[in-house]
C-alpha cells in the first residue's frame, strides 16, 4: 500500500524537479487553492489532480491569463456538464488573450522598427562624427 500510494503522489520536491518549479510556488498555489496536497504533518503529498492542475497553471500563466482567471477555469471542471462550459469559457478567455497578444506584438514591432530608425540615425551621427574629426586631424 505504500508503494502505490508513492506511485500516486508526489512529494514537494519531486513537483519542483519535475515541473521545474520553487516550493515557494506550490506554496503559494497551496494558499491560493489552486492545488490542494494531502497534509502529512509538514509534509505535502501531490495526487495527479493536483499535477493536473499545475500543467494548467503554468500553461495559463505562460499565456498570460491572471490566476483568478486561471482558478475560474479549474472549478468548472466540476459543474458536471461534460466540461462544455469549461470548454466554451476557456475558449472565449483564450481568445481575448490571443487578441491582446497581437495587439501587443503589433505594438512591440512598431516600437522595434522606431527603434531601429532611431539607432540607423544614431549611428550616422557617430560616421559623420568620426569622419569630421579626421578631417580635422
Amino acid at each position: 500500500m505504500v508503494k502505490k500510494m508513492s506511485e500516486e503522489t508526489m512529494t514537494i520536491r519531486e513537483m519542483c524537479d519535475a515541473y521545474d518549479v520553487t516550493p515557494r510556488t506550490l506554496r503559494f498555489y497551496e494558499a491560493k487553492e489552486l492545488l490542494s496536497p494531502i497534509r502529512e504533518g509538514q509534509k505535502r503529498l501531490f495526487t495527479k489532480r493536483d499535477r493536473a492542475r499545475l500543467k494548467l497553471i503554468l500553461r495559463g500563466k505562460r499565456f498570460g491569463f491572471s490566476l483568478e482567471e486561471i482558478r475560474q477555469l479549474l472549478d468548472l471542471y466540476y459543474l458536471g456538464d461534460g466540461q462544455a462550459t469549461q470548454y466554451a469559457r476557456t475558449y472565449e478567455i483564450g481568445k481575448n488573450r490571443l487578441d491582446a497578444m497581437i495587439v501587443q506584438r503589433d505594438e512591440l514591432n512598431e516600437a522595434i522598427a522606431e527603434l531601429e530608425s532611431q539607432l540607423e540615425w544614431g549611428a550616422s551621427l557617430i560616421a559623420s562624427a568620426n569622419t569630421n574629426q579626421r578631417v580635422a586631424s
